[in-house]
């Protein structure tokens, strides 16, 4: 993400003036097994519950958000700033790091086993690295902006800010199929930071506190979860940005959340809006 605010630019937000409540529910037995569904045609909604608060770089511009054991490797934006970190999760320590170029801004990420690929945003171009050592091994092209990135264990799946999703090979980074998304007959926009979560595709829609859950086969919205005033008011007294970042952690079925420049992380469970 970037600052220019259309459709193709971003703007960085330095604050928000709106104060938001907690929105609560009965929990599901598990995050992702929800037996809610869509009524009268609408497409289901879902709440959170909090499961556990950890402490978060508020320096940090996050991009891109995986998880593995116990540390997240995180991308970081900004000219001048990006970065790919690993953190260690209890603690929100960066334990290793790696500066980009200070001409690129860097966007989403995504882990290939020992491999993470890194996005920029309108440079088009990515990098592959080695995990343990943070070190680049590679760079590849794209003819698209760089938002978000995630892999679905054959593809990785790209954004860039449209309502479009790009499917590309692990190993070339040629496309190999694409798909719009849409919410009934309405396409989603502003697709951006990514996470292949269950065979759905979790979707951060920028400026937005909410998530899109899309089936890749053919791009339909199957839910949303509204984070609403997941970041408490007190939270947002220093400058803070958009919600943006994403993590699952399939051995343990946990998934995260957290935003640009925000003081936390937040583990979450989902829990079925009920229809008015």
């Amino acid at each position: 993400m970037g600052f220019l605010q259309t459709s193709h630019f971003k703007l960085r937000t330095s604050f928000y003036l709106l104060l938001f409540g907690m929105v609560s529910g009965l929990a599901c037995s598990e995050p992702f097994d929800s037996d809610a569904q869509p009524q009268s045609g609408k497409t289901a909604v879902y709440t959170y519950r909090i499961l556990n608060t950890y402490p978060h770089d508020p320096a940090a511009f996050t991009q891109g958000l995986v998880v593995e054991d116990s540390v997240f490797y995180e991308g970081t934006g900004l000219n001048g700033q990006s970065t790919l970190r690993r953190v260690r999760i209890t603690s929100g320590t960066v334990e290793d790091s790696h500066a980009l170029s200070p001409v690129l801004f860097g966007e989403g990420i995504a882990l290939l086993g020992d491999r993470i690929v890194q996005l920029t945003w309108q440079s088009r171009m990515g990098f592959v690295y080695d995990k343990y050592t943070l070190e680049p091994v590679r760079t590849f092209v794209y003819p698209t902006e760089g938002w978000g990135i995630t892999y679905d264990g054959h593809r990785l799946v790209m954004s860039d800010g449209s309502a479009t999703l790009y499917f590309r090979d692990p190993v070339t980074f040629e496309e190999t199929g694409r798909v719009a998304v849409t919410d009934g007959d309405r396409p989603v926009e502003r697709l951006n930071e990514l996470e292949w979560v269950r065979g759905e595709v979790f979707a951060n829609v920028w400026q937005t506190d909410r998530i899109a859950r899309i089936d890749p086969t053919n791009g339909k919205v199957t839910g949303w979860i509204d984070l609403t005033g997941l970041l408490a008011t007190e939270d947002r007294a220093t400058t803070v940005d958009v919600l943006n970042g994403i993590a699952y952690d399939a051995t343990r079925n946990r998934l995260f959340v957290t935003g640009k420049l925000w003081p936390k992380v937040f583990e979450i469970e989902l829990v079925p809006k009920e229809s008015p």
